[in-house]
């Protein structure tokens, strides 16, 4: 795969003591899988406790040092935790009765013939290392939800269950100040035959590096989780439908410049976003809100897919005016106004600066009454005069 991403193939450690049969598997499975290979059970055991990138074992049954039954009770056997679930598929050219139940008994994941076709060898294969690797991510999160940690260790993001408690408590603090709150939900457009076309870990890879860009895309207030594989969701505070509709916009046709190969093929990514925002008024959840975004995406990949769906239907480019963007990072513009001052950059953000302020200071006002010169600043937040610009 070509992509600035170091991730391998998934690899899988071979035991047989036939070199040909070593061989064979090999170049049934080289193209989708890394690949160790040792000659005995002695040696496959010393392999795996030394290398913790192993996802699958392929063992045969009868072998020098240590045969593949005494092999599995090792794995099965062992206090570390990777080694004991790893997939264990027995590979015999004896598939008498007897020798298949011994071998699940003692622990093998699956068992094949060593006649076996390449095409339900790498089926198999992947679906028991994409089982694995699940598990893993599963374990992972449920440790990372246990200690507390918002952030999933796989993805990076946050927790589909931080993102559930986050963004209740900025609806709570939005319906406070009667300001807005949008869910944006993003989906890879025809993942699953993305899986079925060059297997689980190309399509892992689209899904990471649709997590990276949006890690990278998003404000810091913003709080974005995958809630499942090839899908994501973004709670954007102090954004209304007219703001979000702006930022997916931009963040589909950051993907359409997006081009990944694999084996010289060239492989583009596009996506679906289903966005929702809250009403005025009107007391939402976040799963509210998620499940009208979801609704939206189903509408859009009915559509075709590659679309922006808001409440009024497909988002184009001609409808979203220069005026409706997100709202510009407060935190962010006092930081820089402390460390560098009032320079030119900075004054060209303060009409967005006044735009995303405006709704505080108006309930300010209405709290405390003191005057404030609302109409001068909205319209300053229009028509993107500098307020605090000299006059020459």
């Amino acid at each position: 795969m070509s992509d600035d991403s170091e991730q391998t193939l998934p690899r899988v450690l071979i035991i047989d003591d036939s070199r040909m049969v070593r061989a064979s598997i090999i170049r049934h499975i080289r193209d989708r899988f890394e690949v160790r290979e040792e000659a005995d059970g002695e040696a496959g055991w010393q392999t795996l406790m030394v290398d913790p990138t192993i996802q699958a074992v392929i063992t045969d049954i009868g072998m020098p040092n240590l045969d593949g039954y005494g092999l599995l009770e090792r794995i099965r056997g062992s206090r570390i935790s990777r080694i004991n679930t790893l997939p264990v598929v027995v590979i015999s050219g004896d598939d008498e009765p007897d020798v298949r139940v011994r071998a699940k008994s003692a622990g093998a994941t699956d068992f094949i013939s060593k006649s076996i076709g390449n095409v339900e060898l790498l089926a198999r294969l992947e679906a028991l290392t994409q089982l694995a690797r699940t598990q893993r991510d599963l374990e992972e999160s449920r440790a990372a939800l246990a200690s507390a940690s918002p952030v999933d260790p796989t993805s990076g993001l946050a927790t589909p269950s931080y993102l559930h408690y986050h963004a209740a408590q900025e609806l709570s603090l939005a319906q406070r100040r009667h300001a807005d709150v949008s869910v944006m939900v993003i989906e890879i457009d025809h993942f699953d035959a993305l899986v079925a076309r060059y297997g689980a870990h190309v399509a892992q890879l689209v899904n990471r590096k649709l997590s990276k860009i949006l890690a990278t895309k998003l404000r810091q207030e913003d709080t974005v989780a995958e809630l499942a594989p090839a899908r994501f969701a973004v709670v954007s505070p102090s954004t209304n439908m007219d703001g979000a509709c702006a930022f997916a916009m931009r963040l589909r046709a950051a993907f359409d410049h997006i081009v990944m190969t694999y084996r010289e093929e060239r492989i583009r990514i596009q996506i679906t976003i289903g966005l929702a925002a809250t009403t005025p008024g009107k007391v939402q959840t976040v799963s509210h809100l998620i499940g009208v975004a979801m609704e939206r995406i189903a509408s859009g990949r009915a559509a075709g897919g590659n679309r922006v769906i808001g409440a009024d239907g497909e988002v184009t480019a001609d409808m979203i005016e220069p005026p409706a963007r997100a709202p510009v990072s407060i935190d962010q513009i006092l930081a820089r106004l402390r460390t560098t001052g009032l320079d030119a950059n900075l004054r060209k953000q303060l009409p967005d600066a006044i735009r995303t302020l405006l709704p505080l200071l108006e309930l300010i006002e209405s709290e405390i009454p003191s005057g404030l010169p609302l109409a001068a600043l909205a319209r300053a937040a229009e028509t993107g005069v500098n307020m605090l610009q000299k006059n020459d």
